[in-house]
């Protein structure tokens, strides 16, 4: 493939994330099989439906996150903010608030850094 198809499919790919999590609304559930759920955090997402929605969301957006190309060395960044995440999620436990709270920080956050990338790589070439 050529760097303009690559840059195309990419571009489309964040398309589309977009398009199904502005109409999939809260009847997302959880990004992870909750027959398997063991931790207490991953516990109190499966028996939340409003935490599963905003799981799924989170889960969406790094999907399209993931697809936007970064300069070298970026991708390793990304990498340990997702493992951050999910620290802070785990120290939550079953926590609601403190779950609701860092699933709103981290939905924020790839907003922004989709929102970003999107401008340098979709809309500025």
């Amino acid at each position: 493939m050529n760097t303009d198809t690559i840059h195309s499919l990419a571009c489309l790919t964040i398309a589309i994330v977009w398009t199904m999590l502005s109409l999939s609304g809260a009847s997302l559930a959880a990004s992870f099989d909750c027959a398997k759920a063991a931790a207490p955090d991953e516990k109190a997402i499966c028996a939340n439906p409003d935490l599963s929605a905003l799981d799924s969301e989170m889960a969406g957006l790094y999907y399209g996150y993931k697809a936007l190309p970064l300069l070298m060395g970026a991708s390793g960044i990304r990498q340990d903010e997702a493992e951050a995440f999910l620290k802070q999620r785990s120290g939550c436990g079953s926590d609601v608030s403190c779950l609701r709270s860092a699933y709103t920080q981290r939905i924020s956050a790839l907003k922004s850094d989709i929102t970003e990338g999107v401008k340098n790589y979709c809309v500025g070439n």
